[in-house]
């Protein structure tokens, strides 16, 4: 196996994109490991103004100290009738990084007055996987829906209980996590990305990649 650095300490988001690569690699087989795998470092703020951008920050920093090969993601929930935001914002929201729960709450809140026809809403991911030679990937993925006005749903995590996809009757929440990888943002940026893997992984140096 080829080990590959998740720049995350999010247990979910590992156990997400290891399922992932594991459907669409078949055989060519990539091991992840987060941040608690390897040598501490000090991780660099997300100030990008894009998804993008702070996908690559993360992914060029988990290069730089550790050397492996680094997927980064960054991703969150633009509300129509929030101008587009929470975006980049959206694991902290609240003001406290990483409280599902209090963000969730706010969002609600901040539109509970909007009517159901107005409640659109989209998860959108970006995913970048940054090589040890320096060569850089981007790729997106989005899931256009929209919001409910109460959580449902025990699965999946953030905004996943309020957030309904066109053509579905049950909450990203509600979904199988095979059901919501074949569906969601970041099942549609992975899938992308686990594309370039298999293209920048070399069969004919024992797993090494090839820097293009």
């Amino acid at each position: 196996m080829t080990k590959v650095l998740l720049a995350t300490r999010n247990a979910k988001k590992l156990i997400e994109l290891q399922r992932i690569l594991d459907g669409a690699l078949g055989a060519q087989r990539i091991q992840l490991v987060g941040l608690g795998d390897v040598a501490e470092y000090q991780e660099v703020p997300e100030s990008g103004l894009t998804f993008g951008e702070n996908a690559l920050l993360k992914a060029r920093e988990g290069v730089k100290w550790t050397g492996l090969p680094t997927i980064a993601d960054d991703s969150g929930l633009a509300v129509d009738a929030l101008s587009g935001m929470p975006g980049v914002f959206s694991a902290r929201w609240s003001g406290r990084h990483g409280d599902d729960r209090a963000n969730l709450e706010l969002v609600l809140a901040q539109i509970g007055d909007v009517p159901d026809q107005h409640r659109g809403a989209a998860f959108v991911c970006a995913a970048a996987l940054v090589l040890p030679g320096g060569k850089e990937h981007l790729v997106e993925g989005r899931q256009a829906g929209r919001l409910l006005r109460a959580p449902r749903g025990e699965g999946g995590f953030g905004y996943d209980p309020i957030f309904l996809a066109e053509g579905q009757d049950r909450t990203n929440a509600e979904l199988t996590p095979e059901e919501k990888d074949a569906i969601s943002h970041r099942g549609k940026a992975l899938r992308a990305l686990a594309k370039v893997i298999a293209k920048t992984l070399s069969v004919g140096d024992g797993g090494g990649w090839a820097n293009r």
